[in-house]
């Protein structure tokens, strides 16, 4: 092949995207509630060893992208999209109004918002910090995102303290931190019932999101089950609007199974909004598009959701590789990871449905023939071949994976 111009390189993509087929239309994708959030299409390739890779883009152009693409849903941080020294100012509400009319222009829907607590240097020792001037500032920065929120028509609000922790050992008083930190919350549910009362809005739902680590080295509420006793602690004056976001590679990222995350939330009642990537066990957030890595995970934590009637978003917590371009993040991007998604979804739905599986499931739930009851060798031995089908229903769902339940196979 010759060298290719780069007149030409845009086109190249765009020929071979279409080449992979498996697309759907932006009509279908909006069936789903997938959300786009402006800090992942805006990503621009930085990080701590990296410098950008891509060009700055506006919340108009990436709400404009959304559109065409199919993703009905947008969410921000604030800061994402108002400058820190604009918050609170008629500055930030002039930068709402133009949210507001782009998203109608578009046919777009804000979903979600979130206030960054992590990146100014004001945050350096965490929202809950010893200082009353920075705790009060965030309150401030929390009850502001509120009020954005009920502006945008915003339905969830997500809080994720990962610089609610430490560096060096000692440093702080854990308990007292985490007493800060709930005030935080509650000043945020306090004016949430104010303005949605004030708009006649339901209030917002409050979502906690965890992260094992980064920034921080130790972070005080790291899991998704941190979370949740977090919510149970008797802190929080409101524990009824408060659940959470969980994220699927932050919960890979400390070497858990993210569906059994997701099913003690579920069980709980709290899983309200869910942050979808792909990455790996034990590493850095790397933020990889949903499948890419695990896809027989995620098969099997999306049965999971479809199965216990998860409504929630879907919300794409990804960053676009340091490689792709401005161009590819909208034409290969985020299309391909909502097509792998709904993908997956609707694959799900068939691992719900397949006889096979059915029949498998339900004689492990019927057990062999009774024997008596306190008979150890006897009861291992009525049920010994029928725990054989805990291999054979994984078997199957990887058949429906690639397609083999269909009759896949290769010519050897």
């Amino acid at each position: 092949m010759q060298p290719i111009p780069p007149s030409q390189q845009q086109a190249l993509v765009e020929r071979l995207m279409q080449a992979c087929g498996g697309s759907y239309t932006p009509e279908q994708r909006r069936k789903y509630f997938i959300s786009g959030p402006q800090w992942a299409a805006a990503y621009q390739g930085q990080a701590l060893f990296h410098a950008p890779t891509r060009e700055p883009v506006s919340f108009e152009e990436v709400i404009r992208k959304w559109a065409e693409i199919g993703i009905g849903y947008w969410s921000t941080h604030d800061t994402d999209v108002i400058p820190t020294s604009a918050l609170g100012t008629d500055q930030q509400w002039e930068i709402v109004a133009r949210i507001k009319k782009a998203l109608e222009d578009n046919g777009v829907q804000c979903s979600m918002v979130t206030t960054e607590t992590f990146y100014h240097p004001v945050w350096a020792a965490g929202p809950a910090a010893e200082q009353p001037q920075v705790r009060e500032y965030a309150k401030f920065r929390l009850e502001n995102t509120i009020r954005i929120g009920h502006e945008l028509g915003a339905r969830y609000v997500v809080y994720w303290p990962g610089s609610l922790g430490y560096q060096v050992q000692g440093a702080i008083d854990e308990p007292q931190t985490l007493k800060w930190y709930a005030e935080a919350i509650n000043a945020a549910c306090e004016a949430d019932i104010a303005i949605a009362q004030q708009k006649g809005r339901p209030t917002l739902k409050h979502c906690l999101e965890a992260k094992p680590f980064e920034p921080q080295a130790e972070i005080l509420l790291p899991t998704s089950d941190a979370m949740l006793a977090f919510i149970d602690s008797g802190l929080l004056t409101h524990p009824e609007m408060v659940g959470l976001n969980p994220e699927y590679l932050h919960e890979l990222m400390w070497g858990a199974a993210p569906r059994a995350a997701l099913a003690r939330a579920l069980l709980r009642g709290k899983l309200w909004h869910f942050d979808v990537n792909d990455g790996y066990r034990l590493k850095h957030d790397v933020d990889i598009a949903v499948g890419l890595v695990n896809p027989l995970d995620w098969l099997n934590v999306l049965v999971l959701l479809r199965t216990y009637g998860y409504e929630g978003p879907f919300n794409l917590d990804y960053k676009p590789p340091r490689t792709t371009s401005n161009h590819g993040v909208f034409a290969v991007s985020f299309p391909s990871a909502v097509d792998r998604f709904i993908t997956l979804w609707e694959m799900a739905g068939e691992v719900s449905a397949d006889p096979i599986i059915q029949e498998a499931t339900e004689a492990l739930k019927a057990g062999g023939t009774p024997a008596p009851s306190l008979d150890a060798d006897q009861i291992f031995a009525m049920n010994r071949d029928l725990l054989t089908l805990h291999e054979l229903i994984a078997h199957r769902i990887f058949q429906i994976l690639v397609g083999q339940h269909r009759g896949r196979v290769y010519s050897i």
